[in-house]
């Protein structure tokens, strides 16, 4: 039987504070380069009343910075109900935090490689699903809210993010993976005034086929569309334009492009630039204002070293003054 969350709150929330108070002892990390840390996905929140940054991101766990060149961490924030569907430890990936009315959010996926939702081809499919905790402070804790399942249990959804659009209600932007419809997708589903649950079904903004940059070879060595959507973030140009970046592949190089909605609303039609967005090896990025108001980009570098996959997070310029996101030279606090 799956708990409550807010049944289950007083009880769980006392025990995983003194287990997190026990478990960071010895194990924080201080003064720590930005491209010493070892992260996928990195998200950063700019936060106002502490005149900090806080980044996180695959892994869940996080980190704090004055100047986005040394940080501190990492710190274990995300409490999650081992009697829901998440399972007693459940993978993170693509954490996020925003500041929504006065509290903060965490987007992430969750994935229980213990329970099994599906196999399509030789794919076994594991329960994973985006997901929002909550909190009063930006370093948490984060824990669950009323609803226990945002979106369907039987689809694979990931790196959900956040936007407000033009009729002012608030959405989750999210991935259905590939490994199930053969043709990732980005939808978007509308959440609850106060974030903790969904309204109604997800609906479909675009496939990764209707990219002309993500690329790949099928069994016939032909070049076809490829099949990942990986890493949406929302942003508004200078002329207020709505944009989207997302991350796929081009054979076996991992690149991030863009696409710009007809409509300036979430249902675009959304169309897509032609060229990346970001040098190659670069991808799931997201945008950022630094406490002085300069817009800059947090995305990580993809590529293998002696057989094991190195992710890096990075800081680029970026330039949104104008019609299109336009992306600079990494960025030197």
């Amino acid at each position: 039987m799956i708990v409550k969350p807010h049944r289950y709150f007083s009880v769980f929330v006392s025990f995983l504070w003194i287990t997190l108070c026990i478990g960071q002892k010895g194990n924080i990390k201080k003064n720590i380069p930005l491209d010493s840390i070892r992260l996928s996905d990195p998200y950063i929140l700019t936060d106002i009343k502490t005149q900090m940054y806080y980044m996180t991101g695959t892994g869940g766990k996080l980190w704090k910075s004055k100047d986005l060149k040394f940080w501190e961490g990492p710190y274990v924030v995300a409490k999650t109900n081992p009697k829901s569907w998440m399972g007693e430890n459940p993978m993170i990936w693509a954490a996020e935090l925003h500041q929504y009315k006065n509290k903060y959010y965490y987007f992430a996926t969750f994935t229980n490689k213990n329970i099994k939702i599906d196999t399509v081809s030789d794919n076994i499919i594991d329960r994973r699903a985006s997901h929002i905790l909550v909190s009063n402070t930006p370093d948490g804790s984060y824990i669950p809210m009323k609803d226990e399942i945002y979106l369907p249990a039987d689809k694979p959804t990931l790196d959900g993010t956040f936007w407000i659009d033009t009729n002012n209600k608030p959405y989750m932007v999210y991935c259905y993976e590939w490994l199930q419809n053969g043709n990732g997708t980005i939808e978007k589903i509308e959440l609850k005034p106060d974030l903790s649950g969904s309204v109604g079904e997800g609906k479909l903004l675009f496939k990764a086929s209707d990219s002309p940059w993500s690329k790949d070879k099928n069994e016939n060595g032909n070049i076809v569309a490829h099949k990942v959507t990986d890493g949406p973030f929302l942003f508004r140009t200078g002329t207020n334009r709505l944009g989207m970046i997302w991350t796929s592949w081009q054979f076996d190089i991992y690149v991030q492009g863009v696409a710009y909605s007809e409509s300036g609303t979430l249902d675009g039609p959304w169309i897509h630039e032609k060229e990346l967005i970001t040098p190659a090896n670069f991808g799931h990025g997201m945008l950022f204002k630094t406490f002085e108001g300069k817009t800059l980009m947090a995305i990580h570098s993809h590529k293998k070293v002696a057989e094991r996959n190195i992710r890096i997070p990075h800081i680029f310029e970026v330039d949104l003054s104008g019609d299109k996101l336009v992306v600079g030279k990494i960025h030197k606090p």
